[in-house]
């Protein structure tokens, strides 16, 4: 064999052996990396995954943004319910209020009705809670609309209801005063029956200062009607109790101080030395606050004076015992009595 044949044959030994090594390495990597016959192909794989992995989040997102909305739609809802439980006992004092006319336009602006509390905000948020929705929003606007018509028809009906049992209320209680006060101007056994007819209705007007100042009145008369001593002391005791709860129901009612301020007088009478002195200081101030509140009324001046008079005749004991119990005694002249008189005929 000649020497350019050996190396021929020695070269193609070579290359096959080349071959087969890389056969043998490119077997080893396909052990190591089995089923993944394209890389492109895997990619598109891992970016169609990422996409659906994206739109789960942002559903999620609007079905949690969603819940939220409505929670606190619930929640507002609940806070409304309850503002309207609270609000309904004093319905009825408000509707009596407005028909007095005491509250006029700032009044009836202070107490709206919780039926007319509705909160925008709610609504807002019912609408944009989230993107996509707004048909839910319309639906929810459409139901809360009827809710309130509802509701308004029905606060309506109530306060209609409430307006006429309390004109009802007034009309008799107007057409009560009415009688009383003919029974008291008139006289004998009529100007008696006044009492009587008061004190059938006390438990249904003994809120009413207007009322319970006429009752006191009553019963001043007959003190003045009675002959019996324990009689006129118990409608003494009676009256200046009724004249209390008066001042207690409108301190700014001039007659309930008037007539209170009567009646301490007339127990004065009954009582010791001690307590007529009380009742004395008792009259005086509670008269003092009558003129203050209506000082056009004539009744007042003459009642002062009376006091003025009264107290200018005080005996020398009396003067020391009211010293020692109050610090000072009451002081007026006759000059007083009669200046206060004299504004009686002006």
């Amino acid at each position: 064999m000649s020497q350019t044949d050996s190396k021929v044959l020695a070269l193609g030994v070579l290359a096959g052996a080349a071959g087969i090594s890389l056969a043998v390495v490119w077997y080893r990597n396909r052990q190591y990396r089995p089923n993944v016959p394209y890389p492109g192909l895997y990619l598109s794989s891992n970016a169609d995954r990422l996409g659906e992995s994206t739109a789960l989040q942002m559903g999620q997102a609007e079905v949690l943004d969603r819940l939220g909305a409505l929670i606190q739609c619930v929640s507002e809802l609940k806070e409304e319910i309850r503002a309207l439980k609270d609000a309904l006992p004093q319905l009825q004092d408000n509707v009596r209020d407005q028909l007095r006319g005491r509250g006029g336009a700032e009044g009836v602006a202070r107490k709206v009705s919780p039926f007319h509390r509705t909160t925008p905000t709610r609504r807002k948020r019912a609408s944009g809670s989230a993107p996509g929705a707004d048909g839910h929003s319309s639906e929810e606007a459409e139901s809360e609309g009827g809710y309130m018509t509802a509701l308004t028809d029905s606060e309506e009906e109530e306060q209609n209801e409430q307006r006429h049992s309390d004109e009802e209320t007034v009309d008799e209680l107007t057409a009560l005063l009415d009688r009383a006060d003919g029974l008291h101007n008139s006289n004998g056994l009529e100007k008696k029956e006044g009492l009587q007819t008061l004190l059938e209705r006390k438990a249904e007007f003994d809120q009413k200062c207007q009322f319970l100042w006429r009752l006191a009145r009553a019963y001043a008369d007959a003190h003045d009607l009675t002959a019996d001593l324990e009689e006129k002391k118990n409608f003494a005791l009676s009256g200046k109790k009724v004249g209390e709860e008066a001042i207690t129901v409108n301190p700014m009612c001039a007659e309930s101080h008037q007539w209170y301020a009567i009646m301490c007088g007339l127990l004065s009478e009954y009582e010791s030395i001690q307590n007529k002195i009380k009742n004395g200081y008792l009259f005086k101030d509670h008269l003092d606050r009558a003129i203050e509140l209506k000082p056009e009324d004539p009744l007042s001046y003459y009642l002062l004076g009376r006091w003025c008079y009264a107290v200018a005749q005080c005996t020398w004991i009396e003067r020391k015992i009211a010293a020692t119990l109050f610090g000072e005694p009451p002081s007026a002249t006759v000059q007083d009595a009669l200046r206060h008189f004299l504004k009686v005929q002006s």
